[in-house]
Protein backbone atom coordinates (compact mmCIF):
# COMPACT_ATOMS: atom_id res chain seq x y z
CA UNK A 1 0.00 0.00 0.00
CA UNK A 2 2.46 2.60 0.00
CA UNK A 3 5.51 5.02 -1.00
CA UNK A 4 6.20 7.37 0.62
CA UNK A 5 7.74 10.04 -1.14
CA UNK A 6 10.24 13.10 -0.06
CA UNK A 7 7.87 15.36 -0.71
CA UNK A 8 3.89 15.42 -1.38
CA UNK A 9 4.20 14.85 -4.71
CA UNK A 10 0.74 14.16 -6.98
CA UNK A 11 0.79 10.21 -8.62
CA UNK A 12 1.52 11.94 -11.80
CA UNK A 13 4.70 13.41 -10.16
CA UNK A 14 6.19 9.98 -9.34
CA UNK A 15 7.10 8.25 -12.46
CA UNK A 16 8.77 12.06 -13.31
CA UNK A 17 11.28 11.20 -9.67
CA UNK A 18 11.63 7.68 -10.96
CA UNK A 19 12.55 8.79 -14.54
CA UNK A 20 15.28 11.36 -13.08
CA UNK A 21 17.04 8.37 -10.95
CA UNK A 22 20.49 8.02 -11.78
CA UNK A 23 20.77 5.79 -14.69
CA UNK A 24 24.54 3.87 -15.42
CA UNK A 25 25.82 3.95 -18.70
CA UNK A 26 25.66 0.48 -19.02
CA UNK A 27 21.81 0.50 -18.24
CA UNK A 28 19.70 -3.03 -19.56
CA UNK A 29 16.34 -0.87 -20.16
CA UNK A 30 13.24 -0.16 -17.86
CA UNK A 31 11.00 -2.26 -15.67
CA UNK A 32 7.30 -0.21 -15.06
CA UNK A 33 6.26 -0.84 -11.63
CA UNK A 34 2.89 0.12 -10.44
CA UNK A 35 2.16 -0.02 -6.64
CA UNK A 36 0.26 1.05 -3.56
CA UNK A 37 1.20 4.81 -2.73
CA UNK A 38 3.80 4.89 0.60
CA UNK A 39 4.61 1.18 -0.17
CA UNK A 40 8.62 1.86 -0.83
CA UNK A 41 11.70 3.89 -0.21
CA UNK A 42 12.74 5.75 -3.11
CA UNK A 43 16.96 4.01 -1.91
CA UNK A 44 15.58 0.85 -3.15
CA UNK A 45 15.18 2.20 -6.11
CA UNK A 46 18.11 3.72 -6.69
CA UNK A 47 20.01 0.26 -5.39
CA UNK A 48 18.38 -1.34 -8.12
CA UNK A 49 19.00 0.85 -10.74
CA UNK A 50 22.82 0.52 -9.44
CA UNK A 51 23.28 -2.54 -8.95
CA UNK A 52 21.70 -4.19 -12.64
CA UNK A 53 21.44 -0.86 -15.15
CA UNK A 54 17.60 -1.29 -15.39
CA UNK A 55 15.71 2.24 -14.71
CA UNK A 56 13.06 1.95 -12.52
CA UNK A 57 9.20 3.68 -13.64
CA UNK A 58 7.79 3.96 -10.90
CA UNK A 59 3.71 5.01 -10.87
CA UNK A 60 1.12 4.66 -8.00
CA UNK A 61 -1.97 3.85 -7.13
CA UNK A 62 -4.71 4.17 -4.22
CA UNK A 63 -7.31 1.20 -4.60
CA UNK A 64 -7.30 -2.01 -6.19
CA UNK A 65 -10.32 -1.48 -8.37
CA UNK A 66 -8.03 0.89 -9.54
CA UNK A 67 -5.50 -1.62 -10.55
CA UNK A 68 -8.01 -4.03 -11.43
CA UNK A 69 -9.20 -1.58 -14.15
CA UNK A 70 -6.13 -0.86 -15.91
CA UNK A 71 -5.26 -4.57 -15.96
CA UNK A 72 -8.22 -5.70 -17.31
CA UNK A 73 -8.23 -3.21 -20.24
CA UNK A 74 -5.31 -4.69 -21.50
CA UNK A 75 -1.53 -2.96 -22.94
CA UNK A 76 -1.34 -1.43 -19.59
CA UNK A 77 2.24 -1.27 -20.15
CA UNK A 78 3.22 -1.89 -16.61
CA UNK A 79 6.22 -5.28 -15.91
CA UNK A 80 5.29 -5.56 -11.83
CA UNK A 81 2.45 -5.06 -10.07
CA UNK A 82 1.20 -5.49 -6.62
CA UNK A 83 -2.39 -6.96 -6.27
CA UNK A 84 -3.99 -7.90 -3.09
CA UNK A 85 -4.01 -11.98 -2.91
CA UNK A 86 -7.70 -11.84 -2.88
CA UNK A 87 -8.09 -9.24 -5.93
CA UNK A 88 -5.25 -11.55 -7.51
CA UNK A 89 -7.12 -14.80 -7.41
CA UNK A 90 -9.91 -13.74 -9.90
CA UNK A 91 -7.46 -11.58 -12.37
CA UNK A 92 -5.20 -15.09 -12.46
CA UNK A 93 -8.70 -16.69 -13.54
CA UNK A 94 -9.23 -13.83 -16.08
CA UNK A 95 -5.75 -14.56 -17.42
CA UNK A 96 -4.00 -11.21 -16.47
CA UNK A 97 -0.81 -12.69 -14.83
CA UNK A 98 2.09 -14.73 -16.29
CA UNK A 99 3.45 -17.56 -14.41
CA UNK A 100 6.51 -16.92 -12.94
CA UNK A 101 10.21 -18.19 -14.23
CA UNK A 102 11.49 -19.70 -10.86
CA UNK A 103 14.86 -20.06 -12.72
CA UNK A 104 15.02 -16.61 -12.90
CA UNK A 105 14.34 -16.16 -8.92
CA UNK A 106 16.98 -17.71 -6.68
CA UNK A 107 15.60 -15.60 -3.97
CA UNK A 108 12.55 -17.08 -3.75
CA UNK A 109 14.72 -19.96 -1.24
CA UNK A 110 14.18 -16.99 1.34
CA UNK A 111 10.29 -16.22 1.87
CA UNK A 112 9.00 -17.69 5.01
CA UNK A 113 7.00 -21.07 3.83
CA UNK A 114 3.99 -20.83 5.99
CA UNK A 115 2.95 -17.12 4.58
CA UNK A 116 3.53 -18.40 1.24
CA UNK A 117 1.17 -21.04 1.92
CA UNK A 118 -1.55 -18.96 3.26
CA UNK A 119 -0.99 -16.49 0.38
CA UNK A 120 -1.29 -19.82 -2.27
CA UNK A 121 -4.87 -20.38 -1.20
CA UNK A 122 -5.36 -17.37 -3.66
CA UNK A 123 -2.48 -18.77 -6.21
CA UNK A 124 -2.17 -22.64 -6.09
CA UNK A 125 1.55 -23.05 -5.39
CA UNK A 126 2.22 -19.31 -5.70
CA UNK A 127 3.01 -19.80 -9.65
CA UNK A 128 1.78 -16.63 -10.59
CA UNK A 129 3.02 -13.93 -7.13
CA UNK A 130 5.41 -13.83 -4.25
CA UNK A 131 4.24 -11.74 -0.99
CA UNK A 132 5.88 -8.27 -1.22
CA UNK A 133 4.46 -7.39 2.36
CA UNK A 134 1.43 -8.25 4.06
CA UNK A 135 -0.67 -7.09 7.15
CA UNK A 136 -3.85 -6.14 8.97
CA UNK A 137 -6.90 -4.23 8.40
CA UNK A 138 -7.58 -2.28 11.93
CA UNK A 139 -8.02 0.51 13.98
CA UNK A 140 -6.12 3.50 14.11
CA UNK A 141 -6.18 6.13 16.89
CA UNK A 142 -5.04 9.35 18.59
CA UNK A 143 -4.19 8.07 22.37
CA UNK A 144 -5.04 11.55 23.61
CA UNK A 145 -8.10 12.82 22.18
CA UNK A 146 -10.17 9.20 22.19
CA UNK A 147 -8.78 8.72 26.16
CA UNK A 148 -10.51 12.09 26.15
CA UNK A 149 -13.74 11.66 25.29
CA UNK A 150 -13.80 7.46 26.35
CA UNK A 151 -11.79 7.33 29.09
CA UNK A 152 -8.19 6.66 30.22
CA UNK A 153 -9.68 2.84 30.86
CA UNK A 154 -11.11 2.42 27.72
CA UNK A 155 -9.94 -0.73 25.79
CA UNK A 156 -9.12 0.46 22.20
CA UNK A 157 -8.70 -3.13 20.65
CA UNK A 158 -12.59 -3.35 20.01
CA UNK A 159 -14.43 -2.64 16.19
CA UNK A 160 -17.15 -0.57 19.10
CA UNK A 161 -14.71 2.35 18.59
CA UNK A 162 -16.46 2.66 14.59
CA UNK A 163 -19.40 0.10 15.15
CA UNK A 164 -20.64 1.25 18.15
CA UNK A 165 -22.95 4.12 17.91
CA UNK A 166 -22.68 5.25 21.60
CA UNK A 167 -18.74 4.79 21.28
CA UNK A 168 -18.19 6.38 17.68
CA UNK A 169 -20.80 9.02 18.59
CA UNK A 170 -18.63 10.19 21.27
CA UNK A 171 -15.97 10.17 18.84
CA UNK A 172 -17.63 11.73 15.90
CA UNK A 173 -16.53 15.25 16.61
CA UNK A 174 -12.78 14.88 16.72
CA UNK A 175 -13.45 12.74 13.02
CA UNK A 176 -13.49 9.37 12.06
CA UNK A 177 -12.36 7.74 8.68
CA UNK A 178 -13.34 4.44 7.03
CA UNK A 179 -11.51 2.87 4.25
CA UNK A 180 -13.30 3.65 0.64
CA UNK A 181 -12.78 -0.71 0.37
CA UNK A 182 -16.17 -3.16 0.44
CA UNK A 183 -13.63 -6.30 0.88
CA UNK A 184 -12.07 -4.20 4.11
CA UNK A 185 -15.38 -3.10 5.55
CA UNK A 186 -17.45 -5.27 5.23
CA UNK A 187 -15.66 -8.83 6.37
CA UNK A 188 -14.82 -6.11 9.46
CA UNK A 189 -18.25 -5.60 10.17
CA UNK A 190 -19.44 -9.51 9.81
CA UNK A 191 -16.96 -10.23 12.61
CA UNK A 192 -18.26 -7.63 15.02
CA UNK A 193 -21.36 -8.80 14.24
CA UNK A 194 -20.30 -12.79 15.23
CA UNK A 195 -20.94 -13.71 11.46
CA UNK A 196 -18.44 -15.51 9.14
CA UNK A 197 -16.09 -12.57 7.78
CA UNK A 198 -15.66 -14.72 5.33
CA UNK A 199 -18.81 -15.26 4.07
CA UNK A 200 -20.76 -14.48 0.86
CA UNK A 201 -24.58 -15.45 1.99
CA UNK A 202 -26.30 -12.00 0.75
CA UNK A 203 -28.17 -11.68 4.28
CA UNK A 204 -24.71 -11.54 5.73
CA UNK A 205 -23.89 -8.90 3.18
CA UNK A 206 -27.78 -7.27 4.34
CA UNK A 207 -26.75 -7.39 7.88
CA UNK A 208 -23.28 -5.95 7.58
CA UNK A 209 -24.65 -3.08 5.21
CA UNK A 210 -27.03 -2.41 8.14
CA UNK A 211 -25.08 -1.58 11.19
CA UNK A 212 -22.61 0.07 8.75
CA UNK A 213 -25.17 2.75 7.54
CA UNK A 214 -25.78 2.98 11.38
CA UNK A 215 -22.93 4.55 12.23
CA UNK A 216 -22.74 6.03 9.13
CA UNK A 217 -23.38 9.82 10.02
CA UNK A 218 -20.42 9.66 12.61
CA UNK A 219 -17.91 9.22 9.55
CA UNK A 220 -16.20 12.21 8.09
CA UNK A 221 -15.31 10.93 5.26
CA UNK A 222 -13.98 7.42 3.32
CA UNK A 223 -10.20 7.08 1.61
CA UNK A 224 -7.69 4.61 1.45
CA UNK A 225 -4.58 6.87 1.89
CA UNK A 226 -6.04 10.34 3.27
CA UNK A 227 -5.78 9.00 6.86
CA UNK A 228 -1.96 8.55 7.10
CA UNK A 229 -1.38 12.08 7.00
CA UNK A 230 -4.69 13.19 9.04
CA UNK A 231 -4.21 10.73 11.97
CA UNK A 232 -0.52 12.42 12.06
CA UNK A 233 -1.63 15.95 11.85
CA UNK A 234 -4.55 15.51 14.57
CA UNK A 235 -6.96 16.00 11.67
CA UNK A 236 -8.71 12.73 12.75
CA UNK A 237 -9.04 10.78 16.33
CA UNK A 238 -9.43 7.24 14.82
CA UNK A 239 -9.32 5.67 11.29
CA UNK A 240 -10.14 2.57 10.41
CA UNK A 241 -6.96 1.55 8.31
CA UNK A 242 -4.38 -0.88 7.07
CA UNK A 243 -1.35 -1.71 10.32
CA UNK A 244 1.75 -0.03 8.50
CA UNK A 245 0.14 2.92 7.12
CA UNK A 246 -1.07 3.80 11.04
CA UNK A 247 1.84 3.07 12.26
CA UNK A 248 3.54 5.10 9.41
CA UNK A 249 1.11 7.68 10.53
CA UNK A 250 2.44 7.33 13.86
CA UNK A 251 5.68 8.00 12.87
CA UNK A 252 5.59 11.36 11.45
CA UNK A 253 3.58 12.43 14.20
CA UNK A 254 6.58 11.95 16.69
CA UNK A 255 8.73 13.39 14.35
CA UNK A 256 6.94 16.00 13.97
CA UNK A 257 7.19 17.11 17.41
CA UNK A 258 3.83 18.47 17.58
CA UNK A 259 2.18 16.56 20.49
CA UNK A 260 0.18 14.43 18.08
CA UNK A 261 0.20 10.68 19.47
CA UNK A 262 -0.93 7.92 17.35
CA UNK A 263 -0.90 4.11 17.43
CA UNK A 264 -2.41 0.76 16.15
CA UNK A 265 -4.48 -1.76 17.69
CA UNK A 266 -5.79 -5.12 16.09
CA UNK A 267 -9.38 -5.64 17.36
CA UNK A 268 -10.13 -8.14 19.20
CA UNK A 269 -13.49 -9.64 17.69
CA UNK A 270 -11.06 -10.29 14.57
CA UNK A 271 -9.10 -8.63 12.01
CA UNK A 272 -8.31 -9.16 8.36
CA UNK A 273 -5.11 -10.53 7.53
CA UNK A 274 -3.97 -9.55 4.23
CA UNK A 275 -0.87 -10.30 1.80
CA UNK A 276 0.12 -8.42 -0.86
CA UNK A 277 1.57 -10.02 -4.05
CA UNK A 278 4.44 -9.26 -6.79
CA UNK A 279 3.11 -10.43 -10.00
CA UNK A 280 4.04 -9.30 -13.36
CA UNK A 281 0.85 -9.19 -16.04
CA UNK A 282 0.39 -11.41 -18.91
CA UNK A 283 1.62 -8.36 -21.46
CA UNK A 284 4.69 -6.89 -19.79
CA UNK A 285 6.34 -5.59 -22.34
CA UNK A 286 9.81 -5.92 -20.01
CA UNK A 287 9.26 -9.73 -18.39
CA UNK A 288 13.15 -10.40 -17.39
CA UNK A 289 13.73 -7.06 -16.09
CA UNK A 290 10.43 -7.66 -13.88
CA UNK A 291 11.73 -10.85 -12.29
CA UNK A 292 15.35 -9.24 -11.90
CA UNK A 293 12.76 -6.60 -9.73
CA UNK A 294 10.61 -8.94 -7.93
CA UNK A 295 14.10 -10.96 -7.10
CA UNK A 296 15.51 -7.66 -6.08
CA UNK A 297 13.12 -7.38 -3.47
CA UNK A 298 13.56 -10.81 -1.94
CA UNK A 299 16.98 -10.25 -1.35
CA UNK A 300 16.92 -10.03 2.83
CA UNK A 301 18.52 -6.75 3.24
CA UNK A 302 16.40 -4.86 0.89
CA UNK A 303 13.00 -6.67 2.16
CA UNK A 304 14.22 -5.70 5.70
CA UNK A 305 15.11 -1.91 4.19
CA UNK A 306 11.64 -1.82 2.94
CA UNK A 307 10.08 -3.11 5.93
CA UNK A 308 11.48 -0.24 8.40
CA UNK A 309 10.60 2.55 5.85
CA UNK A 310 6.82 1.55 5.65
CA UNK A 311 6.13 -0.76 9.10
CA UNK A 312 4.53 -3.53 7.33
CA UNK A 313 5.77 -6.73 8.06
CA UNK A 314 7.68 -8.75 5.37
CA UNK A 315 7.60 -12.44 4.70
CA UNK A 316 11.09 -12.83 3.87
CA UNK A 317 12.34 -15.43 7.27
CA UNK A 318 15.66 -14.45 5.95
CA UNK A 319 15.23 -11.01 6.58
CA UNK A 320 13.40 -11.20 9.93
CA UNK A 321 16.47 -10.53 11.95
CA UNK A 322 17.66 -7.41 10.11
CA UNK A 323 14.17 -5.73 10.64
CA UNK A 324 14.84 -3.07 13.39
CA UNK A 325 14.13 -4.35 17.34
CA UNK A 326 11.36 -2.13 17.71
CA UNK A 327 9.27 -3.31 14.61
CA UNK A 328 10.01 -6.73 14.67
CA UNK A 329 8.98 -7.21 18.10
CA UNK A 330 5.70 -4.96 18.76
CA UNK A 331 2.78 -7.10 18.37
CA UNK A 332 0.91 -4.16 16.61
CA UNK A 333 3.33 -5.14 13.36
CA UNK A 334 4.05 -8.79 13.46
CA UNK A 335 0.83 -10.01 15.98
CA UNK A 336 1.60 -12.35 18.60
CA UNK A 337 0.42 -16.58 18.39
CA UNK A 338 -2.86 -15.43 20.26
CA UNK A 339 -3.70 -12.66 17.90
CA UNK A 340 -2.74 -14.18 15.28
CA UNK A 341 -5.47 -17.18 15.91
CA UNK A 342 -8.24 -14.03 15.85
CA UNK A 343 -6.95 -13.39 12.22
CA UNK A 344 -8.89 -14.24 9.10
CA UNK A 345 -8.20 -13.97 5.38
CA UNK A 346 -10.38 -12.11 2.76
CA UNK A 347 -12.36 -14.20 -0.03
CA UNK A 348 -12.75 -13.77 -3.81
CA UNK A 349 -16.04 -12.78 -4.72
CA UNK A 350 -17.92 -14.16 -7.54
CA UNK A 351 -19.44 -11.41 -10.42
CA UNK A 352 -22.99 -12.39 -8.20
CA UNK A 353 -21.53 -11.24 -4.78
CA UNK A 354 -19.43 -8.11 -6.45
CA UNK A 355 -22.97 -6.77 -7.78
CA UNK A 356 -24.45 -6.79 -4.05
CA UNK A 357 -21.20 -5.89 -2.73
CA UNK A 358 -20.76 -2.81 -5.08
CA UNK A 359 -24.86 -2.06 -4.66
CA UNK A 360 -24.94 -2.08 -1.09
CA UNK A 361 -21.38 -0.09 -0.42
CA UNK A 362 -22.92 2.36 -2.54
CA UNK A 363 -25.40 3.05 -0.28
CA UNK A 364 -23.54 2.89 2.98
CA UNK A 365 -21.07 5.43 1.51
CA UNK A 366 -24.05 8.27 0.29
CA UNK A 367 -26.20 7.43 3.47
CA UNK A 368 -29.00 6.32 1.12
Amino acid sequence: MKYRLPFNLPAAGVSALAMALALPASAQGVVNVFNWSDYITPEVLEQFTEETGIQVVYDVYDSNDTLEARLLAGASGFDVVVPTATFMQRQIAAGVYQLLNRDLLPNIANMDEALMNAAATHDPGNEHGVIYMWGTTGIGYNIDMVAERLGEDFEVDTWDMVFDPEVAGQLADCGISWLDSPTDMFPAAMAYLGLDPQSTEAADFEAAAELLQSVRDTVRYFHSSQYISDLANGEICVAVGWSGDVLQAAERAEEADRGVNVWYAIPSEGAMQWFDMLAIPADAPNPENAHAFINFIMKPEISAEITNYVWFPNANAAAFELVDEEIRTDPAIYPTPEVTETLFTGVTYDSRTDRLVTRLWTRVRTGQ
